[in-house]
């Protein structure tokens, strides 16, 4: 299963990003702490740094236990918690931001982030957001991550309704996905 395996070791989450996990379970936050706790994520400062693969299995642990539903939720709050490019205009600046976000918000050797805002240099290890505009209102994107479909698609989400509530994403079925074993999944986003 591609899902919930880190590419390589040593890859950090920064712990704003995981306090996001807790906070996208709503009523079931006590208990994201707990699951949290179980995988030694305890006491959690929002600049430190945590193990990814431990995040990752916490993952797992609310999709067996809790399901697909709570992994969205977790996405969905991750875009209001998580670090994002600065001035972000319109939706496709905010689809295209995902991969970068997605770089900030991780580490190797729990240093720096795997992007850097002023030279735009980007490190590789956890994979990508792939952006690509398929019409003048929609656009797909390709997940190529270890983390749990629904928790993408809740990202992208999110990041769309910061523009256009009216938007939708739907996962491309056509097509095999990480959820049931493939490498990439792939999300159509209409606005």
């Amino acid at each position: 299963m591609a899902q919930y395996k880190a590419f390589e070791k040593g890859i950090f989450v920064n712990g704003q990003t995981i306090l996001s996990f807790a906070n996208g379970m709503g009523r079931y936050k006590e208990l994201g702490l707990e699951i949290l706790a179980d995988y030694g994520l305890k006491d959690i400062v929002e600049n430190n740094w945590y193990p990814m693969q431990a995040w990752l299995d916490a993952f797992k642990n609310i999709a067996d236990e809790i399901g697909d539903a709570t992994l969205f939720d977790i996405g969905v709050a991750i875009p209001d918690s998580a670090d994002f490019p600065p001035k972000i205009a319109g939706i496709e600046e905010g689809l295209q931001a995902i991969d970068i976000a997605y770089h900030l918000n991780h580490s190797k050797n729990g240093k720096d982030p795997m992007y850097n805002n002023e030279t735009g240099e980007m490190q590789e290890g956890i994979g990508h957001y792939f952006f690509e505009k398929l019409s003048p209102n929609s656009a797909k994107i390709i997940g190529d991550n270890p983390y749990p479909c629904e928790f993408d698609k809740g990202i992208i989400t999110a990041m769309d309704h910061k523009f256009n509530p009216a938007a939708e994403v739907t996962t491309d079925n056509s097509v095999e996905n990480r959820k049931s074993g493939g490498k990439t999944s792939t999300y159509i986003i209409k606005w």
